[in-house]
């Protein structure tokens, strides 16, 4: 037991790190979040999850996977509930943290100067093609980004992007492959030319 303490003094005296994974939809993010959380669980270090209230496509609490792997996570409405809520908790993960507020940035610089590891997925693009809310900002500050590809649906490449079938301006359109589907740079720019 006294390794364990000794290891979690260390850790904490050293500060924590942000992590980010990224990508398009159906590439994978939320898979990776919750192997990472599997990893935590395994090592037996205290963990909370978190995803935005909006976010009630699969299940209103539950983090789930377009594989249908889920676990358990607390809903919240902004960033700050985050810090209020994470007690302490040697890991934190966040989902869908496209979805938040511009202050995620700020909060998870917090938990990682606690000495938090902060794990975090999120859409790096919009519909659009463009920078999807803290997400960059989350990237600059990261010691870690992997951005994982969705395969195009329309040959097979690797795909980055997140073409809507459906209309519509809104940035924020919940759904899944009725309303989105993956696309390489090539098979997206057919319909979105630069």
């Amino acid at each position: 037991m006294q390794l364990t303490e000794d290891i979690f003094k260390r850790k904490t005296e050293h500060g924590g790190s942000i992590e980010v994974v990224c990508g398009s939809m159906f590439s994978g993010k939320t898979e990776e979040l919750l192997r990472r959380i599997n990893r935590v669980r395994i090592a037996r270090l205290s963990y909370k999850v978190f995803k935005p209230k909006q976010d009630v496509r699969y299940d209103e609490k539950a983090v789930v996977s377009h594989n249908a792997n889920q676990i358990e996570s607390i809903p919240v409405k902004k960033s700050s509930d985050i810090l209020l809520l994470a007690g302490h908790a040697q890991v934190v993960g966040i989902d869908e943290a496209q979805f938040f507020d511009d202050k995620l940035p700020d909060v998870c610089n917090e938990l990682a100067n606690k000495g938090v590891r902060v794990i975090i997925a999120g859409l790096d693009m919009d519909f659009k093609g463009r920078p999807f809310g803290p997400m960059p900002a989350l990237m600059a500050i990261a010691e870690s980004v992997t951005k994982v590809h969705a395969v195009c649906v329309r040959c097979g490449n690797p795909a980055l992007y997140s073409y809507r079938l459906v209309p519509g301006k809104n940035k924020i359109l919940l759904g899944e492959k009725e309303s989105y589907e993956p696309r390489c740079r090539i098979c997206y720019n057919l319909v979105f030319p630069q």
